[in-house]
């Protein structure tokens, strides 16, 4: 994308309201919600409404991991965009495990129990909330204050093994290998890769430049 248009487009989007989306972002859990009282989501609307939002989760998560390469390799910059995105993720996995625990299991924590005993791919998912909970709790202006930016930045890491293990817990939890499940966790890997092999890469261009203007 040429730097005229990504300038536009970034002079456009710097005009976007940002409080809306906390809005809207709830309408695809109310749409499923609705489908499910209707009989619009199949034979089983507790099972389907889990799964999506369990999956549109995992889409968001990894939509605000996307904003740094899309910035580097597109100069479109979405960062006024990314903490309501990784919030929106979080909420989205809060309410697939509240679909799981009080309209699947009904709270009755002997069956929970067995179901994370049974089912080992529960555990990674609730472990992707332990590690993703820091992470939104310091997500506001206070929070970056309150903390120092080393200290902010070091739970914020969490992010990188909290990809990967939700990759993971999706194909696992679909317990075969079709291709969505693949993508989502191939992506996943790329995203975490992406971090440490663009900073080497931008090392060695410097280097190299360094070099020719030392020559």
């Amino acid at each position: 994308m040429t730097t005229t248009v990504a300038s536009k487009l970034n002079h456009w989007l710097r005009r976007v309201p940002i409080w809306p989306g906390y809005v809207l972002g709830f309408v695809p859990a109310a749409w499923w919600l609705y489908l499910g009282l209707t009989g619009g989501l199949g034979a089983e609307p507790v099972k389907a409404l889990e799964q999506e939002l369990g999956k549109f989760a995992l889409q968001l998560f990894l939509a605000s991991l996307l904003v740094t390469p899309l910035l580097h390799q597109t100069r479109i910059s979405l960062i006024r965009f990314r903490r309501l995105i990784g919030l929106m993720a979080f909420y989205y996995m809060l309410l697939h495990l509240s679909v799981w625990l009080v309209l699947d299991l009904q709270l009755a924590w002997g069956e929970i129990g067995r179901e994370l005993i049974k089912r080992p791919h529960i555990v990674v998912g609730l472990i992707v909330l332990l590690l993703l909970a820091p992470v939104a709790a310091s997500s506001n202006n206070a929070a970056v204050r309150r903390l120092r930016l080393q200290t902010w930045h070091r739970i914020h890491m969490l992010v990188y093994p909290a990809a990967i293990l939700a990759g993971v817990h999706y194909l696992w939890a679909v317990k075969s290998w079709p291709a969505e499940p693949v993508l989502y966790l191939t992506l996943a890997v790329a995203l975490v890769a992406y971090r440490p092999l663009h900073r080497a890469w931008t090392r060695r261009r410097r280097a190299r430049s360094e070099l020719r203007t030392a020559a």
